[in-house]
């Protein structure tokens, strides 16, 4: 799959086992994130079109596993699990957290990522991102530091993928500052700081700041 992805696209595309993801994130181990995996394959499909993500999933945060990841992971405090599924296929937008988030690919998929401290004056310039291929069955720390966004899909299916992160990020701000000054103007939702392509309507009409500089790419499968 590897392989083929970077016969079809124009910038390379690595593995998160290279030595290049280390300033991004981690593979996770220790763990057996089967029965998540398992509820992800047997309770949620795939929308037809766009994308979807659930910040919290009562059914998932019951497993036995979510008070190990938790208190191994996050240093016991609180946390909530969900996912994200969908057919995404570009990358023009990115966020990042006050805090590491985990993702378990439930099926293939590309991240594109990028660093937190190579946003300049609220801006991200297309071309110093990198991209990495997540196999199904993986499960990766993403730091703080790291900008990202949706998974790119590798297949016509689309993707899916579990979604960890500290407790109460990506829900709605009780309160927005009404002439937000540096990096306040990219707060989106609860630790949840974005930069979106203008051509990514979706995103600005939600309040996106129009941040990312450049060609709007996807990647190709």
């Amino acid at each position: 799959m590897l392989d083929h992805l970077n016969e079809v696209n124009n910038k390379k595309i690595y593995s998160v086992f290279d030595e290049k993801f280390k300033t991004y994130g981690k593979v996770v181990e220790g763990f057996d994130f089967s029965c998540l995996i398992g509820y992800m394959n047997e309770k949620t499909t795939i929308p037809e079109n766009g994308n979807i993500y659930v910040p919290s999933v009562k059914e998932m945060e019951e497993n036995e596993i979510f008070c190990g990841i938790r208190d191994v992971i996050y240093g016991s405090m609180p946390i909530q699990i969900g996912y994200c599924s969908g057919r995404n296929s570009t990358y023009n937008g990115f966020e990042y957290h006050k805090g590491s988030e985990i993702n378990v690919a439930v099926t293939d998929f590309v991240l594109v990522l990028g660093h937190t401290w190579e946003i300049e004056d609220n801006k991200f310039h297309v071309g110093n991102e990198n991209l990495f291929f997540v196999p199904k069955g993986i499960a990766i720390e993403i730091f703080q530091t790291t900008l990202h966004l949706l998974p790119c899909r590798v297949t016509d299916e689309g993707f899916k993928n579990i979604v960890i992160l500290p407790k109460g990020t990506n829900t709605p701000l009780e309160k927005k500052s009404e002439n937000p000054k540096g990096e306040e103007a990219l707060l989106l939702q609860k630790n949840k700081w974005v930069l979106a392509h203008p051509e990514r309507k979706q995103l600005i009409e939600q309040g996106a700041y129009p941040g990312l500089i450049g060609e709007n790419k996807q990647v190709k499968y």
